[in-house]
């Protein structure tokens, strides 16, 4: 199994202090996470797409690219591509040219987007928003395929027979379909032949299960070329201790939720929620390095699956933090997964 972490870059207001964190700084530290998680020896690491000021990254594809050239090993992937309201002719060569960069490390990680400030922006009409998601991921996926293209639709100017370049060092340039738990886009991802990003932010993580069976079930069913794939993105933070992270975590963790709360409708975050969340069965990987290790693998046995990234630097945390909790994830829960996951393996019954 694949592990990483993904990142929006928040640049939230920090209570105790009233203060933003810098956008232009963030965007600095985000790179050398990146670094970070490379030297340690994790598997990926995505970058969000926001168009918003608690969040620096509106265009993850340039900060993957500086990454690039600064990393040896690790895979690059968008987390998400809001691809609604992008042109997916130029998400491609963006990701082709992270691709040459990288020598063949890029990925997109292609979704609806949880929040819907992007479409107003460039000009598009939130009453579409299904079709532009349905029509743009179609136009991705030919692109992908063919050199030259020539396609129509209804959103977007037609291509007459043009080439699109640069082709990516990967045939294909890896997609993924990125859900939050909804069985129709499981499906659509099964019937593409595309893996499966699930995001898990809150609940009980068993009750995701049926989206991960229905996914596989559809995709042996399509006859898709290859094996299904499926990726869990969750929320978590990692340091020597359990109390220590909860206590250096919890604070930003609960800003950032009541603030949403607030857009949303939500009801107010406490620290009873966060401790039921954080709890073995909860959704939060929040702990130590022995915490977070049995909660990875308490969800691979739920949902077999392939990669897991966690979201660490939410809110405002202090990027000195965030390094400490990255270079954990690396050298203490990684190796620990792995080797647990070898021994299930190893004494598995073969047939």
């Amino acid at each position: 199994m694949e592990l990483g972490i993904y990142s929006f870059a928040d640049t939230a207001v920090n209570p105790e202090t009233g203060r933003r964190l810098n956008q232009d700084q963030r965007i600095r530290d985000l790179v050398e996470e990146i670094e970070l998680a490379d030297a340690v020896g994790l598997d990926v690491f995505g970058v969000g797409e926001h168009h918003r000021p608690d969040f620096a990254v509106s265009a993850p594809a340039i900060v993957l690219a500086a990454a690039a050239v600064r990393t040896k090993r690790i895979r690059l992937t968008s987390a998400v591509t809001v691809l609604g309201s992008e042109d997916p002719v130029r998400v491609f060569q963006h990701f082709a040219t992270i691709d040459a960069l990288s020598n063949g490390r890029a990925e997109i990680m292609a979704g609806r987007g949880s929040f819907l400030e992007s479409f107003p922006l460039f000009g598009y009409d939130l009453d579409d928003y299904d079709s532009l998601f349905a029509e743009k991921l179609e136009l991705l996926l030919r692109v992908r395929e063919q050199e030259v293209v020539t396609w129509q639709g209804r959103h977007r100017a037609a291509i007459p027979g043009r080439g699109v370049y640069p082709r990516p060092v990967q045939q294909p340039l890896p997609v993924w379909l990125a859900i939050g738990g909804n069985h129709s886009s499981a499906t659509r991802a099964a019937r593409l032949g595309l893996p499966l990003a699930l995001a898990i932010i809150g609940g009980m993580p068993e009750r995701f299960a049926p989206v991960t069976e229905c996914y596989r079930r559809e995709f042996a069913r399509s006859g898709q070329a290859g094996a299904s794939r499926v990726g869990i993105n969750s929320l978590g933070y990692v340091a020597e201790t359990a109390e220590q992270a909860a206590a250096e975590w919890f604070p930003s963790y609960q800003a950032l939720f009541n603030q949403l709360g607030r857009e949303r409708g939500w009801a107010p975050t406490t620290r009873a929620d966060f401790d039921a969340q954080r709890s073995p069965r909860g959704a939060l990987l929040v702990g130590s390095p022995e915490d977070l290790t049995e909660k990875i693998l308490f969800e691979h046995s739920l949902f077999g699956n392939e990669r897991f990234l966690v979201q660490m630097d939410i809110g405002w945390m202090p990027h000195g933090q965030v390094m400490r909790a990255i270079e954990l994830l690396g050298t203490k829960v990684a190796p620990a997964v792995r080797a647990r996951l070898a021994e299930r393996e190893k004494a598995a019954p073969r047939d």
